[in-house]
């Protein structure tokens, strides 16, 4: 039998002028007459953390069954499509984020479990769930992690002794290095796509050169004329989106230029801001599918956002509508602008679904934690927190249920839980007593 198909390395890159774009993983990346389980190019497990602030208003969050035959609420019902790898968590409560200052602890403290008081300088008590797979999944990878929000850090109420750092960031490197989280989506496209040395060189060969995907698309044509059919299409299907995506991030500059600024004003902005969260989730999405990073975190939202939602009728800021004291008409409001927020994280996971990763999708070698450090927003408790788990881990994850856990049953087992099913098994994370195995 002869062989003679083209045969490509898993890290072919396309380059051109100070630009490199990765290629998503093609069948000609498998060698001929191997099963791709048996190859460097075998997919790997993808880890997602979503964070989204305020909480969630508990009774159209958490399903009323338990099981298999459980049925969505009104704000998880827009992941309906994508229940076979939905796992809503229930029940968890996460003590390392308790204090008299809530919203100035509570995004640091999401994926670690531990309060600022409580850290040491050294140890990895404090190092968050993201960092701590970075450190075993990041060295095969261009970048160990991203760290994205959907709107910039200004304005949040930094808790007394702690500073900003915790109210700024879902991710610490160290039990005291918290990590920025970026919300310009010009600058991500330069991380993931972009050369030079610094920020500003990069900013200058997009200058010069125009389009990145430009600078490449000789090449890629070449490439594309010795794959098979299917290559073919799959990787006209991936340099479109990275084309769609430098069209929006150029309309979110032009935006810029102009002087209307994205976060917080009363009109003409939240369209852009829904386009924003679109933005970042498509550079989430291309980031996993050229493989740049396999670990991500993103905060949809800050706390205490001052946010209007005026393109779905909601004139209140978000953080004052989130106290709403029980009052019905308040609690519909803050259900929906929550509602909307699950909607645009279910078209992420439509573009996951749609993406092929070696024999499965993206989704199925995907595992996304979609939650909140916050159950009740008027109580600012943290007992029980809105938790669902998107993806399946490579087939580690059973999903099409939903897990009712006992009282206190500590937040951290669940992050435990998701390292382990991407192939990282860490005795202990912040207070976890064990492993959620019905997961």
């Amino acid at each position: 039998m002869f062989i003679t198909r083209k045969h490509l390395s898993r890290r072919t890159v396309l380059r051109g002028v100070g630009a490199a774009v990765a290629l998503p993983l093609l069948d000609a990346m498998i060698p001929a007459a191997t099963a791709l389980a048996a190859t460097a190019a075998a997919p790997k497990p993808k880890l997602g953390f979503i964070y989204f602030p305020h909480g969630a208003v508990m009774d159209r969050w958490q399903p009323a069954a338990a099981g298999q035959a459980f049925e969505f609420p009104q704000i998880l019902a827009p992941l309906e499509p994508y229940k076979s790898h939905t796992t809503v968590v229930s029940g968890l409560r996460n003590k390392g984020a308790e204090s008299p200052d809530p919203h100035g602890i509570i995004p640091g403290t999401w994926l670690s479990c531990v309060g600022p008081k409580n850290r040491e300088t050294t140890g990895e008590r404090g190092v968050t769930a993201d960092q701590l797979a970075a450190l075993h999944m990041g060295q095969d990878t261009p970048l160990p992690s991203l760290e994205l929000s959907g709107e910039s850090s200004g304005g949040v109420a930094c808790a007394p002794g702690v500073g900003c750092g915790f109210a700024d960031t879902v991710a610490f490197r160290t039990p005291t290095q918290p990590l920025p989280m970026e919300h310009n989506p010009r600058k991500v496209f330069y991380q993931l796509f972009g050369q030079g040395d610094t920020q500003e060189e990069r900013v200058e060969i997009a200058k010069e050169t125009g389009s990145i995907l430009d600078s490449v698309m000789e090449k890629a044509k070449r490439l594309s004329a010795d794959l098979g059919p299917g290559d073919k299409a799959m990787l006209a299907d991936y340099l479109d989106s990275v084309r769609e995506i430098e069209r929006r991030v150029a309309k979110l500059n032009e935006a810029a230029a102009t002087h209307i600024q994205l976060p917080d004003a009363p009109l003409g902005v939240q369209e852009d801001f829904g386009e924003q969260l679109k933005v970042m989730f498509e550079l989430m999405a291309l980031a996993w599918q050229a493989d740049k990073t396999r670990v991500v975190s993103f905060m949809m939202a800050k706390e205490v956002s001052m946010r209007t939602y005026n393109q779905i009728g909601i004139s209140d800021a978000f953080h004052p509508l989130s106290h709403h004291q029980n009052d019905p008409s308040k609690l519909d409001r803050l259900a929906k602008i929550q509602t909307y927020h699950t909607t645009i994280f279910a078209a992420f996971l439509k573009r996951l679904t749609q993406t092929p990763d070696g024999a499965g999708s993206l989704l199925d070698h995907a595992v996304i934690l979609y939650g909140s450090n916050m159950s009740n927003s008027d109580k600012h408790n943290n007992d029980p927190l809105p938790s669902a788990l998107l993806g399946r881990a490579c087939g580690r994850v059973k999903g099409g249920q939903h897990l009712h856990y006992p009282q206190d049953t500590p937040h951290a087992n669940l992050l435990l839980t998701v390292l382990n099913r991407a192939g990282i098994p860490l005795p202990s994370l912040g207070n976890s007593t064990g492993l959620l195995a019905d997961i």
